[in-house]
Order: structure tokens, then C-alpha cells, then sequence
């Protein structure tokens, strides 16, 4: 079955300040690099406007509230040094959140094997009532909870290679041991959270924290000899990916020098596994990259990887 890309125009109208890296030319650049024929095979649809039943199982309602109450109509609102909306935010936020549900319906009732969902802004920094580090609502973890709620899954994964640590992604699931969430990032940097000691309440949290420079055989490593037999053991029956590319050697925001095949590598590893525990069933979904040609190179990489295998 094929690969399903969900997109919106609305990830153009969440403005940013002038300079900062989460910006709507991150999606001119995905939508390019998507362009190519190579990619012709590819389910094409734009995502839904998510519900707020859906933010809801990952957020609380007083927080759900509380943001909407301050989305201007103009101007821009600073909610932290890093993260602030415009008057096309909420829209935005909602479309991601739209989109990771019916990526994940679409996996599950069987029209895609996988699907991508190329949004902004990312969520992996969400907390469960507090927006920080570019994000607003947690899609990959809304796409996770979904699936349990929805389709009764037992058990399911978020697999977080952002270079930053998804520590909302782990407050939302740290006392759930439904979802295994494993992430690799560098440390010491943003958000400070993500130490190898970060177990979750019933050991359903795997962090393999990296260090600047270690490149892609430490990064492979993380996975072959950490993460993936975690995973084997938990055996997830849907596998979540919050797929960051800021690790990519081009990235400001990072140095753990890693290159778009290995985005390639770490996707047939998670697919390898889906085919073993979860029917092949995997949703990812866009996370950072805030360098323009390295964010091209790592999606080209990890959409191939979706599409073929």
C-alpha cells in the first residue's frame, strides 16, 4: 500500500519574529524537495482541523483555554523568549493535530501503510499544560492516544530523534504504560530534560542522551544497542515517529553532525520493526530542521525510507 503525505496551507500562516528558525520556509522546503518525481506515488491530501476531544487527550482544558484566549487577531503574542503566536497560529497548531489524527485513522483502517505529516508548528515540547520550545499541542503524542482510544491498541511507541529532547512527549506519557516513548537528543541543550535515569513511572521511557559530535555511529548505536530491544521486548502495535531533523550536520540549532542517510537508516529500522510487532503500521510526524537544505535532504531521505522500504 502506499505512503500518504498530509500538508496544509495554513503551517505558511503561523508568523514568526523576524529571524527566528521555525518559519514558514521550512515548509516551501519540505513541499520542494517532496515535489520530486521520485515522490509521484505518494497519497497527497491536507490535513483536518483537529478537534479539541483531540487536543484534550493529551492536554488539559484549562491550558486548551487559556491559548486559545490569547491568540491575537493581530500582531504577535510572546508566550516565551522562544515561542509565540500570530493570528494564523491557532489554525496551524489545529492542522497538525488534524493532521496526526487522520494519518493515524488512515494507517489503521488500512488505506496507507505509513504516512507523513509535514505541519508546523512542531509539538514534541508541549507539556500537558504549558506550550515551550516552538510547540503547542504534542501531535505525535495526540496521534498515540488517539490509537488507544480509538482502536483499543494496547500498546504504542513514540520514537523521538529530534537533537532536542521531547520532554513533553514525557510528561504526557510518564505514568502511562500503554506508550513506550524513546528518544535520542543531544545534551546538554534545550529543554535540559532527557538523562538516561528518565525511566517513567513503569519503565515505558527510554532516553539515549548524546553528546555534540557524535556523529552517526554513536547515533546508530544509540538505536541498535538501546532502543530497538526495548522496543522488541514492549512490541508496539502502531510505532509513532516524532521525526525532527535538527540532528542533520547542517542545523544551527545542534551539532550531532548526523547526515540524511542516516534519517534513512533509522526509519527502515523502525519500519523493519512495525512489520514484526505492528502490521507495518508507523505515523511520523514533522518535528524540527530549521536549516532549509538539510531539512530537504533529511525528508527526501525519510520519505524514500517510508515509501520503499
Amino acid at each position: 500500500m502506499p505512503t500518504l503525505l498530509l500538508t496544509h496551507p495554513a503551517s505558511y500562516d503561523h508568523v514568526m519574529p523576524d529571524g527566528h528558525p521555525e518559519r514558514p520556509e521550512r515548509m516551501r522546503a519540505v513541499e520542494d524537495a517532496l515535489a520530486d518525481p521520485r515522490f509521484a506515488a505518494l497519497i497527497r491530501d491536507q490535513a483536518p482541523l483537529g478537534q479539541l476531544d483531540s487536543v484534550a487527550l493529551c492536554h488539559n482544558d484549562h491550558y486548551i483555554d487559556e491559548l486559545r484566549h490569547v491568540a491575537p487577531t493581530h500582531g504577535i503574542v510572546y508566550i516565551d523568549g522562544d515561542t509565540s503566536m500570530s493570528p494564523g497560529t491557532w489554525e496551524a497548531a489545529l492542522r497538525g493535530v488534524g493532521g496526526a489524527v487522520a494519518a493515524t485513522d488512515a494507517v489503521m483502517k488500512g488505506y496507507a501503510t505509513n504516512a507523513f505529516v509535514a505541519t508546523r508548528p512542531p509539538g514534541h515540547h508541549a507539556e500537558i499544560n504549558k506550550p515551550m520550545g516552538f510547540c503547542f499541542f504534542g501531535n505525535a503524542a495526540i496521534a498515540a492516544r488517539h490509537a488507544r482510544r480509538q482502536y483499543g491498541l494496547d500498546r504504542v511507541a513514540v520514537i523521538d530523534f529530534d537533537v532536542h529532547h521531547g520532554n513533553g512527549t514525557q510528561d504526557i506519557f510518564w505514568a502511562d504504560p500503554s506508550v513506550m516513548y524513546c528518544s535520542t537528543h543531544q545534551m546538554p541543550l534545550f529543554p535540559g530534560t532527557g538523562a538516561s535515569n528518565e525511566r517513567g513511572e513503569h519503565d515505558t521511557v527510554v532516553n539515549a542522551p548524546l553528546q555534540s559530535g557524535d556523529g552517526s555511529v554513536k547515533f546508530r548505536a544509540a538505536f541498535d544497542d538501546l532502543i530497538l530491544p526495548q522496543l522488541r521486548a514492549f512490541a508496539p502495535e502502531l510505532i509513532v515517529i516524532s521525526a525532527g531533523f535538527d540532528a542533520h550536520y547542517r542545523d544551527p540549532l545542534g551539532g550531532l553532525e548526523l547526515r540524511a542517510e542516516d534519517f534513512n537508516w533509522v526509519t527502515r529500522k523502525l519500519m523493519d520493526l512495525a512489520d514484526h510487532t505492528a502490521g507495518g503500521r508507523v505515523v511520523s510526524v514533522l518535528e524540527g530542521g530549521y536549516d532549509l537544505q538539510g531539512l530537504a535532504e533529511s525528508v527526501d531521505a525519510h520519505v524514500t525510507a517510508l515509501m520503499h522500504g
